[in-house]
């Protein structure tokens, strides 16, 4: 989006009388109703968020302390052109710094101190793997061109696995491209082929994660409270441990409208009645799902029942077509958990030995980013990182605060003779320290200082699963008066779930289009039409081998503006 197309939109009319109600309080819900206020003019107190847990931030969360231990389940990897994400921050003040906004501390902070791995893999228990070469053969650059190149609709619901040569899959790309996105071989290659539309300009710096920013604090601490706390002042209604069960929708003349939610508040059943002039948002489906934590005595269990924001879209789905087909993601939880624990080290002793490893320190307002890394021969797969410390707000300066996690949970550890799956906190940190080449006769030392609370997660991949044009219902439905979906499980063309700014996205196309606002949604960053980006990939690919043709071309760029393209 231009900065001609940066207006603020002239107010509807009859704004003033319509009332929105937010199913969920993830990102998308939260950007949803901020952009209602800024854009659409409506008035905060005619907004009311329903979530069924006591906090919102749904999968962007950090909570705990250093007594009992700190918890997120997961992270988020940004980037510079999340150009929906950013517009969102640009206006949600700092609650640091009131006078600057979250978008301002955040590029502040990054420009400091700018992100890059200086060991992105180990194996042989300690051992640093320093290429930063993708390691892939002619054949690999082959089918990742092939896959640039076909179209979505011929792909269909194929797999990584069906579409790519196994030896594909042993190559240091696919290490990388796993590791970071939490990519399975039994995953969708169209998600697969979007990721390398979306962020082709980010390849060459696959091997150190250059290029990625992240926050100061966990992501809820640093994106989810601000802007909550901006929308509680203005006045919109949070209202927690309310289960929404259904939603009744009429279906006349070709138009789809909500006419009732109904819901469970203190185990009573109570129904709000909405017109076509109210607005309905619903985030349907949910990564974080019926998530449970373990200890350091304890293993989390898998809890295989059917939570209630998938039982919601699935009561919803059976209304029309138009609203998706839920049991495409929810329905093979072995195919969509995987597990991470936070651990939570006291003393010197665990942070040292990860400062080894990343070669950086992380000592509080020392540069540390990074990002993961990843243990090549790891049963589990296992990664781990220490991203910038304190992690929390509340995070003492002799607590070091780290994260990691496996794509395997159903094997056995190389050194914890068990599914990870099954094992304590305790055990999980021995299995990482045993990776780290700490013999077990050294491991009490850094038991003793350490917190690790593991979190197992059923549906945490399922947005991946492999689908076609119609298993995800538009943002918009079509004949939809009143109705919008949100978030990772929402169609949005071209862009990437498992991304903050796919939730904020959608959020913006929702507000805009259901209030019909004169003002585009940004365009979703085109750097695969740029070809220097497409040049810059393609000798990533080759890893310092020339490329085909590259002395021809070479001699017919010479002494042009377009010499140095290659």
């Amino acid at each position: 989006m231009s900065n001609y197309q940066k207006i603020n939109p002239v107010k509807q009319e009859g704004i003033e009388n319509k009332k929105a109600f937010l199913i969920g309080s993830g990102i998308a819900s939260l950007a949803a109703a901020e952009y209602l206020i800024r854009d659409g003019k409506m008035d905060a107190k005619n907004i009311t968020i329903l979530e069924q847990d006591g906090i919102s931030g749904g999968a962007m969360d950090g909570a705990g302390n250093a007594e009992d231990g700190y918890i997120a389940r997961g992270g988020r990897e940004m980037e510079e052109h999340y150009e929906c994400m950013w517009d969102l921050f640009r206006d949600v003040p700092s609650l640091e710094e009131p006078n600057r906004s979250v978008l301002d501390e955040f590029k502040e902070l990054n420009d400091l101190d700018p992100n890059y791995s200086n060991v992105r893999v180990i194996n042989n228990r300690g051992e640093k793997l320093r290429s930063t070469s993708l390691g892939l053969g002619e054949n690999h650059v082959k089918q990742l061109t092939k896959l640039f190149l076909v179209t979505e609709k011929d792909l269909g619901a194929a797999t990584v696995e069906q579409f790519f040569d196994p030896s594909f899959l042993e190559t240091d790309f696919w290490l990388y491209w796993r590791s970071m996105f939490a990519f399975e071989t039994w995953h969708s290659v169209v998600e697969m082929k979007r990721y390398m539309h979306r962020f082709i300009h980010l390849m060459p710096g696959m091997s150190t994660m250059k290029g990625l920013v992240f926050t100061k604090y966990n992501q809820y601490d640093s994106m989810i409270l601000p802007l909550k706390t901006k929308l509680e002042k203005e006045g919109v209604k949070f209202e927690f441990d309310v289960k929404v069960t259904d939603l009744d929708i009429d279906k006349s003349d070709g138009k789809k409208t909500v006419t009732a939610i109904h819901l469970v508040r203190n185990n009573k059943e109570e129904v709000i009645s909405t017109t076509a002039n109210d607005l309905v948002f619903f985030t349907n489906g949910s990564m974080t799902e019926n998530h449970t934590l373990g200890d350091m005595n304890t293993a989390p269990k898998l809890d295989r029942s059917e939570g209630a924001c998938w039982n919601l879209w699935k009561n919803i789905a059976k209304k029309d077509d138009a609203f998706g087909k839920p049991e495409v993601f929810c329905s093979n939880i072995d195919k969509t958990k995987w597990e991470s624990f936070t651990i939570t080290a006291k003393g010197t002793k665990m942070r040292k030995l990860l400062e080894s490893f990343a070669e950086r320190e992380f000592l509080p307002h020392r540069k540390a980013t990074g990002g993961i890394i990843t243990i090549k021969d790891s049963n589990w797969l296992l990664s781990v990182t220490v991203n910038r410390q304190p992690q929390f707000k509340n995070q003492p300066k002799d607590v070091t605060v780290a994260w990691a996690y496996a794509l395997f949970p159903d094997n056995k550890g190389d050194f914890i003779n068990k599914k990870m799956s099954d094992c304590t906190g305790e055990e999980l940190l021995k299995e990482l320290l045993y990776h780290l080449g700490i013999d077990e006769k050294d491991m009490g030392d850094y038991i003793n200082e350490s917190i690790v609370i593991p979190a197992m997660m059923p549906y945490i991949t399922s947005q991946f699963m492999p689908r076609v044009k119609g298993d995800r219902p538009d943002v918009i439905p079509e004949g939809s008066t009143n109705l919008a979906f949100l978030g990772q499980f929402a169609e949005i063309k071209d862009d990437c779930v498992f991304t903050v700014e796919y939730s904020v996205r959608s959020a913006m196309m929702a507000v805009y289009k259901l209030l019909n606002l004169d003002k585009k949604v940004p365009e979703i960053y085109a750097s695969q039409y740029d070809i220097r980006v497409v040049a810059a990939a393609t000798k990533a690919m080759y890893s310092g081998r020339p490329l085909p043709a590259e002395g021809i071309v070479k001699k017919l760029l010479a002494n042009t503006t377009l010499e140095g393209l290659i």
